[in-house]
């Protein structure tokens, strides 16, 4: 296990299933100038663990919108598709402390006993064949602090669950390949949106499992259309006009009460995430879970 760095590294791991929009710019962005005002390191992460839901051609978008908007990584892409060694190797390390199970219930049988799993397999013995891989969750967690949204207390019937570790399709499930990634990148704050705040709890426990080191998180609000409707790819959000780069970068900075000057604003990308970064305070962030974003 590598060990932990003492500069401050962050990252922003979008999925390839479509363009960014203005909700993942936040994140983006947030993450980005949270490693900036600390003197640290940003590195994208492309998280393309899930072919079905991918589209075409969307890492090359994805990367090209970020540079036009100023926000340039300091170190290799990371593709979590070349990334199986390191998650095979977390799952046997967690084989061998026996908190995994093979589970052969389907999401239907799921809902129909009430929506939550509450380890049906974890006795049953099954073998691999036709099943998805399960974490005993033995020791859940109940709270964790965010720096931004302050104490926390998880929602049990989500974090006292037996999560999926890799699927029936053999393809690994998204907590154990984001810890997997951050541990191996020595990532150890974490910046993104509030609509992953209660998955947190499981993250936290594969590290409390594996004794690795935790990072810090922040999350940030997400931008909604109305209240619960997140923007967001799968609600059909248009994709960020990169000619519109400086007024992107500024529409985000006013939601996140970090608005630059009229004179910086009407500068470029580069002079406006500089002033940022150099007024950039946790302090000023809003603390609610979502931005209500103006029609039109």
């Amino acid at each position: 296990m590598k060990n932990s760095p003492s500069t401050y590294r962050g990252r922003f791991a979008p999925s390839p299933s479509g363009p960014l929009h203005l909700g993942s710019l936040v994140a983006a962005v947030g993450s980005y100038l949270h490693a900036k005002s600390h003197q640290g390191k940003w590195l994208v992460r492309i998280e393309d663990i899930d072919p079905p839901r991918e589209m075409p051609g969307a890492t090359d978008i994805i990367l090209h919108t970020l540079e036009q908007h100023g926000l340039y990584w300091d170190e290799a892409i990371r593709y979590q598709s070349k990334q199986s060694d390191l998650y095979e190797y977390h799952l046997e390390l967690l084989q061998k402390q026996s908190v995994t199970y093979y589970c052969n219930c389907t999401r239907k049988l799921i809902q129909q006993r009430g929506g939550h799993y509450h380890g049906y397999c974890r006795d049953r013995h099954l073998t691999a064949e036709g099943c998805s891989l399960r974490f005993k969750n033995l020791a859940p967690i109940n709270y964790f602090t965010d720096m931004l949204q302050g104490n926390i207390a998880a929602d049990q019937a989500f974090s006292h669950e037996d999560f999926i570790l890799k699927r029936k399709d053999g393809l690994y499930a998204y907590h154990l390949a984001v810890v997997s990634d951050d541990t191996d990148q020595q990532i150890n704050h974490i910046v993104r949106g509030s609509d992953l705040l209660q998955p947190t709890a499981c993250q936290l426990a594969l590290y409390q499992q594996l004794k690795l080191p935790q990072p810090q998180y922040l999350h940030l609000p997400v931008v909604v259309t109305k209240p619960g409707l997140k923007l967001s790819k799968q609600n059909h959000a248009p994709a960020l006009d990169n000619n519109r780069a400086t007024d992107n970068l500024c529409t985000v900075l006013s939601w996140l009460n970090h608005a630059p000057p009229a004179d910086i604003a009407n500068t470029d990308c580069e002079h406006i995430l500089k002033w940022a970064s150099a007024n950039w305070l946790t302090s000023k962030l809003p603390q609610q879970i979502e931005i209500l974003k103006a029609q039109g």
